[in-house]
């Protein structure tokens, strides 16, 4: 993102030096003897930033994926083929008999994603002729590092088969995440400021509701432990890890790239300091239906997704300056 900010910057400049030149304080048509019909169309260059949470509703995507497990019938408690092994050596898990095999893509998550952090944001445009209640924006959000941090990550009730409790329902937990996700915004948005008239007015607050249509870049840093050790005994997850000494997989640290249409909808007040400078207080509330965390390998050259957060809503709530030459 430092291209975009760049461009901002450049952008931002060539409108402070070259204003005096362009006469945009005198928009609209020459009459003569210097004067100028004002049509009320106005260059527009904002600047914002402020808090963002973050909801959204965890899915499992993990596919197919099968692990074993041993159960004790007087407890209930069910524990995985490789701890079992682990404490079977020790005579620990006397009592335990082998319950069977499980799918992990059955498994809910433990908690839906809520965070909170930061945002800015930088935008351009200009308001109609002859209907500058309406602006048009081109605008860029930038979303700081939220996080997902979750122990067990999966945790419900699993089918398992093929064993001595074959067809029974037992509870299994699974995982243990710590991650983050960040979020950029590329947006088009249209605004309705309520007021009457060519020129907005000085000293009040002017309501605006907007609406459009964005790109959304998301990306999501992984780190995924096998708490339970039902994941160290498949032989595909070994290409995402090594075991340790214990026979226990470590993951890699994985990171992924996921790229949404995003629709937009903001809202606010906005407060006229000087002529062509504006107070903003608004929120914008981003949805984006999809950002994936998955495993990467150790070059990065194969992913498997892992889980995934639907249906985002990102609400930004800032503080900016507006200025319309």
């Amino acid at each position: 993102m430092k291209c975009r900010n760049l461009f901002f910057v450049s952008l931002l400049t060539c409108f402070i030096f070259g204003s005096a030149q362009a006469n945009w304080q005198y928009p609209g048509n020459y009459i003569g003897d210097g004067w100028y019909e004002d049509d009320g169309s106005r260059f527009v260059i904002s600047f914002r930033g402020g808090a963002s949470i973050a909801n959204a509703t965890i899915k499992n995507r993990i596919g197919s994926l099968t692990s074993e497990y041993y159960i004790d019938p007087s407890s209930g408690t069910v524990v995985s083929a490789e701890f079992f092994d682990s404490c079977a050596s020790t005579g620990g898990c006397e009592g335990f008999i082998y319950a069977g095999v499980g799918e992990l893509a059955e498994l809910p998550a433990s908690k839906d994603f809520s965070s909170f952090s930061f945002s800015a944001g930088a935008s351009i445009g200009w308001t109609l002729p002859n209907k500058p209640q309406w602006r048009m924006e081109l605008g860029w959000d930038h979303i700081t590092e939220n996080e997902y941090n979750a122990s067990p990550l999966f945790d419900g009730d699993m089918n398992l088969t093929g064993g001595d409790v074959s067809g029974v329902s037992v509870h299994v937990q699974s995982g243990s995440v710590q991650s983050k996700v960040s979020t950029d915004i590329i947006s088009a948005i249209a605004f309705y400021d309520f007021f009457d008239g060519l020129q907005k007015p000085l000293r009040t607050a002017i309501p605006y509701i907007g609406f459009g249509l964005g790109y959304a870049d998301s990306k999501t840093i992984f780190n995924l432990s096998d708490l339970y050790g039902d994941l160290s005994t498949s032989v595909d997850l070994q290409n995402f890890g090594e075991l340790d000494e214990y026979g226990i997989l470590q993951f890699y640290r994985s990171e992924t790239n996921s790229a949404n249409v995003a629709g937009v909808i903001a809202f606010g007040v906005s407060y006229g300091i000087t002529d062509g400078t504006f107070l903003d207080l608004g929120a914008r509330v981003a949805y984006i239906p999809k950002i994936k965390w998955a495993l990467s390998n150790e070059d990065d050259t194969r992913q498997r997704d892992w889980f995934s957060a639907e249906n985002v809503i990102y609400a930004n709530f800032m503080l900016g300056l507006r200025f319309e030459f």
